[in-house]
C-alpha cells in the first residue's frame, strides 16, 4: 500500500466553473432539498460549492438498450462543446455517473463510443451520498478516511467541511487514485492518496473519527473497526450476492473503547465493489418468469410490503440467492443460480395467485421469515455483534432472529 507522489497540474480547460454549470448543481441541489435527501447544513453547502464537472470532466453515457449486448457507450468530455451540454446534465441529474470502463487508466482518455465490456468505477446517486454524508456528522478538525474514492465526491465534501490535512481516501485501483488526486488538487484540495486494499484501510493515519465506504461489503471489516477513533463513526453497505435488500453498518466506538454497531434495513445501498459476485435477474430469465406456466396456489395472506424492509433484509441472510424485479407490475422474485421463481398476483379481496416454479418454494421461504421477523416485533434495526473467534451476527433486539454475517467474498476493490 503506497502513498502517491505530488499531483501534477490540471489542463486549464477543467478549471473553469461556469454560470452554467453553477446553475445545473443548483438546481440539482435544490431537488435534493425537495426530495428530503439533503436538508441544511454543511454538505448542502459543500455540495453548493463543488464543481462537478472538475471532478468528473469526462463520463460514460451508455447507447444501447439495458438489455442489449454488447453494450454501447460513449465517453463525453466537457471540453468538447458538442458534449457540454449533454455532460452537464448527466453530472447534475443526481443519478450516478460512470467513469472508467473495463479498468482503463481515466486520465488522457480520447473521449468518443466503446463498445461491450463493464463499467468499473461509478459515482454514486446523489440521494444516497448527500444522505450518508449527513449520517456521518462531519466536523472541522475531523479525521477522515474515504474507502473507495470513486470521482472523489466524498473526499472533497470532506475536505471542504474537515479540512485537507486530516483526510485520506484511499481505492486499490491505481488509475482512480491517480485520476482523483490530480482533480481534487484542481479544486484546491491535497488530502493524503492511498492505493491500496479499502478493507485493510490505512493505519498510518489513523485513528479516524469518521470511516466512510462507498461499496457494499458482506461483514463489516475488522480493520476498519480497529482504525476508528473513541467516540469515531464508520458507515458502509453490507449486503449479499443479490443487489435487492441491502442494509446500512453504522458502527461506533464509545469513549471507553467499547463497539457499538447495528444494521440498519434501508432502500439504497452502494453497488458491490470487484470481487464481489453479484447475481442479476437477465432479460430472458424476467420474460420467462412474467410469461412461463408454473404451479399456482391461492393465498389469504397479503404479500409483505415493500415497507417492511427489515423482513426483506431477514431474508436476503436466511435464504439467499433471491432477486427481486422491481420493474415488474407484481411481487417477482426469481432465483438465478437455480432458476427457480415466483410471483404474486392480487386475485379478488384478501386473496393473492401464487404462481411459482423450480427446485425452491420461495414463498414459503416468505412465509418463513415473516413469521420469525413478527416474532421478533418486526424490527427495521437489527444489532450487529462481534464475537471472540472472530465471526460476526446480525440479530434483533430481542435475539429472536438472528444470522451470522458470511466473510464471503468481500467488494474490497475500491
Amino acid at each position: 500500500m503506497l502513498t502517491d507522489p505530488a499531483p501534477p497540474l490540471l489542463p486549464t480547460h477543467y478549471a473553469a466553473d461556469t454560470s452554467e454549470a453553477a446553475t445545473a448543481r443548483d438546481a440539482m441541489v435544490a431537488r435534493l432539498e425537495e426530495s428530503g435527501a439533503l436538508a441544511p447544513g454543511p454538505v448542502r453547502e459543500a455540495l453548493l460549492a463543488l464543481p462537478r464537472q472538475i471532478l468528473m470532466p469526462q463520463a460514460y453515457v451508455r447507447r444501447s438498450a439495458s438489455d442489449e449486448l454488447p453494450p454501447c457507450w460513449d465517453l463525453l468530455d466537457v471540453s468538447r462543446p458538442a458534449d457540454r451540454e449533454e455532460l452537464l446534465e448527466r453530472l447534475h441529474s443526481g443519478d450516478s455517473v460512470a467513469i472508467q470502463h473495463d479498468g482503463e487508466p481515466i486520465l488522457g482518455r480520447v473521449p468518443g463510443p466503446r463498445r461491450g465490456g463493464v463499467m468499473t468505477a461509478m459515482s454514486s446517486t446523489m440521494s444516497l451520498t448527500a444522505g450518508l454524508l449527513q449520517q456521518l456528522d462531519l466536523r472541522p478538525g475531523q479525521r477522515v478516511l474515504d474507502v473507495g474514492s470513486g470521482a472523489g465526491v466524498t473526499a472533497s465534501v470532506a475536505c471542504f467541511v474537515c479540512g485537507e490535512a486530516g483526510v485520506v481516501t484511499l481505492d486499490i485501483d491505481p488509475h482512480v487514485t491517480a485520476a482523483a488526486r490530480e482533480r481534487l488538487s484542481a479544486l484546491g484540495y491535497r488530502p493524503a492518496m492511498v492505493t491500496g486494499d479499502g478493507t485493510t484501510g490505512w493505519a498510518a493515519a489513523g485513528p479516524y473519527d469518521r470511516i466512510f465506504v462507498s461499496f457494499a461489503v458482506r461483514h463489516v471489516p475488522q480493520a476498519l473497526v480497529e482504525q476508528l477513533a473513541p467516540c469515531g463513526r464508520a458507515l458502509m453497505t453490507l449486503g449479499t450476492s443479490s443487489p435487492s435488500w441491502p442494509g446500512l453498518a453504522v458502527i461506533r466506538r464509545r469513549q471507553d473503547g467499547s463497539i457499538e454497531a447495528e444494521l440498519r434495513a434501508v432502500e439504497f445501498g452502494h453497488r458491490a465493489g470487484a470481487g464481489f459476485d453479484r447475481l442479476f435477474l437477465s432479460a430472458s430469465f424476467r420474460a420467462a418468469i412474467t410469461t412461463a406456466d408454473g404451479w399456482t396456489q391461492r393465498s389469504m395472506l397479503a404479500p409483505p410490503p415493500d415497507t417492511a424492509r427489515g423482513l426483506w433484509l431477514a431474508l436476503d441472510h436466511l435464504h439467499p440467492g433471491l432477486v427481486r424485479d422491481f420493474g415488474a407490475e407484481d411481487l417477482t422474485i426469481g432465483a438465478p443460480e437455480c432458476r427457480s421463481w415466483m410471483r404474486v398476483r392480487a386475485a379478488g379481496h384478501c386473496r393473492w395467485d401464487v404462481t411459482a416454479s423450480g427446485p425452491r418454494d420461495i414463498w414459503a421461504e416468505i412465509r418463513d421469515v415473516a413469521g420469525r421477523w413478527r416474532a421478533a416485533g418486526e424490527p427495521a434495526v437489527y444489532r450487529i455483534h462481534f464475537d471472540a473467534d472472530d465471526t460476526q451476527r446480525a440479530s434483533s433486539p430481542n435475539g429472536a432472529l438472528t444470522w451470522q454475517l458470511s466473510p464471503g467474498k468481500t467488494g474490497d476493490a475500491r
